[in-house]
């Protein structure tokens, strides 16, 4: 058993573990009950010998660690003979603002699944894309009203890809662009009809076949990602669409979906298919009907419903390895379900925010990480082991300026896991409004190089992109 320090408060005895490639030998320490989370991180450093200082967070029971040993003791009843097992894994700094990039008007939605570019969506009907050297590289007019959404369908093909937005026109459009090297080409070729009501967002499946959209006349619609060689859907099909879509070259074919989602009572603010192969043909979706609905989306039949009472559902998003779901909700929480449980009814936990919190996304590295942004413009980094209260959180925007508008879904973006100049990153992005500021963050080995680290957000008449 190892003795830790010559401080004169009582000791504990504390096994340590971690899932990080930091992992100390299995061996039983005594910590001065005085110690706090600094002390402890300063420990771990100082067995591995560690050439630069990396902190830790600390993990007790399922909570993370705020006070001294002490206090968390007395609060919790646990007995002086009792072994602690403490987990630790590595902090996140808040990010550093690097720069701006103006935009016409409300940034409403980011994506950075094309290599080295990132999307974003205004409420001035235009896609943009930029690289990350924060060039412009296009930028193209979609919708004649807001774009409330935008994914990159998944391809094999390196030299082009296709954007799917949704918008307040009552469509969706498929969008190719070229990367060759004859310089990107963008061109709109096939626009989704089915809604009566502004679309709230659109996602893609994995394979990229298949897409979803919400809306909010309570449908969801499902479409296969194919460009019709003729038309599916009449031009006249109501005077109020045809004269939205008046302007739309004929060269962009009109599809119609392949299956319609009915069971919402009220509007549909997102739809997502769900991951992993276990889940494959499943779907859900949330809405202002307080409800969590699971699609067999062959059939066409919501097998399951999750009634969460006086919670109107604004976003959803789901961890990559399929077992959690994460619903943001008027009630100034994000509800928590463990799809794992059987014959799942309502949460299973709930993380509590100060204002309304608008959008979540989740790290595809499978992490436990999420990150939450809300209407106090404060984006919230949370751990699913602990959650009491966020690990950290930043100002995202002046509270003059406005709310995160999104972090995923309809009103943003999504994290991923890349590399930049051999380092391992994480990328995440917010929706705001008006102009896309780079960030960078990271865990503190990271932070001294961060002018170096860049990374991108989304804010209200901001995007903002930041690096976890």
């Amino acid at each position: 058993m190892a003795s830790t320090s010559s401080s004169t408060a009582p000791s504990h005895p504390v096994v340590f573990t971690t899932q990080t490639p930091y992992a100390l030998p299995s061996q039983k320490f005594m910590i001065p009950l005085d110690w706090k989370r600094y002390q402890l991180s300063q420990l771990i450093n100082k067995a591995l010998d560690l050439t630069k200082p990396i902190p830790f967070d600390f993990l007790v029971h399922g909570e993370i660690l705020r006070t001294s040993l002490w206090e968390w003791r007395a609060e919790k009843g646990v007995g002086e003979e009792d072994t602690l097992e403490i987990e630790y894994f590595e902090s996140v700094m808040p990010p550093q603002r690097v720069s701006e990039l103006p935009h016409e008007d409300w940034v409403s939605s980011v994506s950075c699944r094309i290599p080295q570019h990132f999307v974003t969506a205004s409420y001035d009907g235009h896609l943009r894309l930029f690289d990350y050297s924060k060039n412009p590289v296009f930028d193209i007019s979609v919708h004649q009203a807001p774009i409330t959404s935008v994914c990159v369908v998944p391809s094999a093909d390196t030299e082009s890809r296709i954007l799917a937005s949704s918008s307040h026109d009552l469509t969706a459009c498929l969008t190719r662009i070229s990367l060759g090297s004859e310089g990107p080409s963008p061109s709109t070729v096939a626009s989704l009809h089915l809604h009566t009501s502004p679309l709230s967002s659109i996602s893609t499946d994995a394979s990229g076949s298949h897409l979803l959209t919400s809306s909010w006349d309570g449908l969801i619609g499902v479409w296969d990602t194919s460009i019709p060689d003729d038309h599916q859907v009449p031009l006249d099909r109501g005077d109020d669409r045809k004269k939205r879509r008046k302007g739309a070259p004929a060269n962009v074919k009109r599809k119609a979906p392949i299956a319609v989602l009915k069971s919402h009572t009220a509007r549909v603010s997102k739809a997502l298919f769900a991951a992993g192969e276990h889940a494959k043909g499943k779907a859900y979706s949330c809405g202002f009907d307080s409800t969590v609905r699971t699609w067999d989306v062959e059939s066409g039949v919501c097998i399951n419903t999750i009634n969460v009472p006086e919670r109107p559902m604004l976003d959803l998003a789901e961890t990559p390895d399929g077992n959690i779901l994460l619903g943001a909700s008027t009630d100034r929480t994000v509800s928590i379900f463990d799809l794992r449980v059987s014959s799942l009814s309502s949460s299973t936990g709930i993380m509590m925010h100060p204002a309304t919190p608008s959008c979540i996304a989740t790290s595809e590295s499978g992490k436990q990480q999420v990150v939450t942004g809300g209407y106090d413009g404060v984006a919230r980094l949370w751990d699913l082991r602990s959650t009491k209260g966020a690990v950290t959180s930043f100002q995202s925007v002046g509270r003059d300026e406005g709310a995160c508008s999104g972090l995923g879904g309809g009103c943003g973006g999504h994290w991923r896991r890349g590399r930049d100049g051999g380092v391992e990153n994480r990328w995440g992005i917010l929706g705001l409004m008006k102009k896309i500021q780079l960030y960078g963050i990271g865990s503190s080995r990271q932070v001294r190089h961060q002018q170096n680290e860049n990374a991108t957000k989304c804010e209200i008449r901001q995007v903002r992109v930041f690096k976890a």
